[in-house]
């Protein structure tokens, strides 16, 4: 799905759902999924990628061709109200970890009562350009897979540095970067400017279409200093 937030970094490490309780929905929380994206993408804008959920054909697609066998981290970064973290939690090994990223404190409280009673998944309210801090604080050196439904397009190019500088730093080898977009193939040349191996995976059934990009193999010199 794709919430995606990108607000300006934060600077106090925030809690995971472990480290608190559920929190009590306030009026803000109220509603249906698709009215809580809705109403973030147009107060927010850009720092949100998509006015609706994904579907669950384009949460499926995401993370489509993981070896959950092997898998031991994977993050999902601008989870909103977690449709793919839905598909993901269906998945998940007991040697498995999730790491689940959200900015926007509705969405993330939506993100925290609807995942409290999963062991192996942490949601974070925080800033995904700072995720590895948050892997450090949880004795995580690597990352299997980073899911991305963050609008990277419309970031500053510095932040949007940060994150996939950071998702580089920290994937094994064997892993994968995945951008979700409702612009299918509009931002290819973008991420092969930054990838040696990059796949687009189409999903005509969500609203509005969309698609995944798969990349492999980040090119360091791809990043301006």
């Amino acid at each position: 799905m794709m919430s995606h937030s990108s607000a300006a970094p934060t600077t106090t490490p925030l809690p995971n759902c472990r480290d608190t309780p559920p929190m009590t929905p306030s009026y803000a929380d109220r509603g249906p999924d698709w009215w809580l994206m809705l109403r973030a993408f147009f107060t927010q804008g850009r720092r949100i990628a998509s006015f609706a959920p994904s579907s669950k054909p384009m949460s499926r697609k995401m993370i489509d061709g993981i070896d959950w066998d092997q898998a031991r981290c994977i993050v999902e970064l601008g989870a909103g109200t977690g449709p793919i973290t839905a598909q993901l939690v269906r998945r998940l090994r007991p040697h498995t970890r999730a790491i689940v990223i959200e900015l926007d404190p509705i969405l993330c409280s939506r993100l925290k009562a609807r995942f409290r009673n999963i062991p192996n998944l942490d949601v974070i309210q925080g800033d995904a350009t700072r995720f590895d801090q948050y892997l450090a604080e949880r004795n995580l050196p690597q990352v299997d897979h980073v899911l991305s439904g963050l609008p990277l397009p419309s970031f500053p190019e510095e932040l949007r540095n940060t994150v996939l500088e950071t998702s580089a730093r920290t994937l094994a080898p064997h892993g994968t970067f995945r951008q979700l977009t409702v612009m299918p193939l509009v931002y290819y040349k973008l991420y092969a400017r930054y990838f040696d191996d990059v796949k687009f995976r189409f999903c005509p059934w969500n609203f509005p279409p969309g698609g995944v990009y798969v990349c492999k193999g980040f090119r360091p010199n791809s990043i301006s200093r």
